[in-house]
């Protein structure tokens, strides 16, 4: 294949627009963030707004966008309701097994008679005026301090949390408005010999997006389910919360792991509270693990994922590493369904299989 000149030229124009977009979805990644998570949202939403505007024969598109809305709005704040209640009492419930913790704390019961021995004398060999006025300690504490303070005060900011979401909701609106329009007009935009190629991109990338993202957000919500199910089954305190968090966090495959430390956390707290065999009550939240992940690798992800990804968890997991080490959040989202398109054009038209 000979190169021409022009070929170069587009050819270094498309890596300088790559590069480009890189940089600025690093720079706006806080901005673009809630605009993405707003588009994928939407994408998840059109099959409703299309049922609504032509199962039920609402010919305006602005009503069936409303009604698509206040419906899935109308879910969460009955899945809310229901679920609300149930944490309140699981986190009641674990304030008292903290306070009894407190009450009942026994040094020796954790720690050696010798090793207790040992920190007594530590502790009251040191000097902490002297740490205090430590010149590295001090300029350790000034530098974090301003930074708890930011990161207190920033989650405490409940009016930007709710024009986050308002921004949210219009981005969504406006999206499922102009669905159609766009995904009808977007290849006008591309001169005439690139547009088969650029439609056929565009349609593999949105059949592959739409079957990774509305099948994990379904795994990820059998998953939660189950794993507050178990949770509530062995007794550990604030089962359904841990579970539901869980599930979130598992929309993003292996992120589950994440809840394994606080799992163990709430294990020893009941481990205290009803005298079992800390040991006993690990094996308990192991077993949960263990069933719940057999039964995601072994029945939902082939059922409903089916051969989506074709990538083994080593890779999966070296692609969620990369991509999100470059993109954050939005790389991490993205990442096994762009890495799965790549390597089906590589194999398409490179390795020609």
């Amino acid at each position: 294949m000979a190169y021409t000149r022009d070929s170069l030229i587009r050819g270094t124009i498309i890596i300088i627009v790559l590069v480009a977009l890189y940089f600025l979805v690093r720079r706006l990644g806080d901005v673009l963030l809630p605009f993405f998570i707003s588009i994928l949202i939407a994408y998840q939403m059109v099959p409703l707004v299309s049922f609504f505007q032509y199962k039920c024969r609402l010919k305006n598109r602005t009503l069936s966008v409303f009604i698509s809305l206040f419906v899935v709005i109308g879910v969460i704040i009955g899945a809310i309701a229901i679920v609300v209640p149930l944490i309140v009492k699981e986190i009641s419930t674990l304030s008292i097994y903290i306070q009894e913790f407190v009450q009942n704390f026994n040094a020796s019961d954790w720690i050696s008679p010798e090793m207790e021995q040992y920190i007594e004398s530590a502790i009251s060999s040191m000097d902490v005026n002297a740490i205090l006025h430590n010149s590295d300690v001090r300029a350790a504490i000034e530098k974090i301090a301003p930074t708890l303070w930011s990161w207190v005060t920033g989650s405490m900011d409940m009016l930007s949390g709710i024009f986050v979401i308002f921004v949210c909701l219009m981005y969504i609106f406006f999206i499922l408005l102009d669905h159609e329009q766009i995904a009808s007009s977007w290849s006008s935009l591309i001169p005439q010999r690139y547009r088969g190629g650029a439609e056929m991109m565009m349609k593999d990338f949105e059949s592959g997006m739409s079957a990774y993202f509305r099948g994990q957000a379904s795994i990820a919500a059998i998953v939660g389910i189950l794993f507050a199910i178990g949770f509530q089954i062995i007794g550990l305190p604030m089962g359904i919360v841990m579970g539901l968090i869980i599930g979130a966090l598992n929309f993003v495959p292996y992120m589950q792991t994440l809840g394994i430390p606080f799992c163990i956390l709430l294990g020893i707290l009941q481990s205290v509270e009803t005298g079992r065999p800390l040991w006993i009550v690990l094996l308990c939240i192991a077993a949960v693990f263990v069933v719940v992940q057999v039964t995601q690798d072994m029945i939902l992800t082939p059922k409903i994922m089916g051969n989506v990804t074709g990538m083994n968890p080593a890779l999966m997991l070296l692609t969620l590493s990369i991509w999100g080490s470059l993109l954050g959040i939005i790389g991490m989202i993205i990442a096994l369904p762009v890495t799965t398109l790549l390597v089906s054009y590589y194999k398409r038209f490179i390795l020609h299989e």
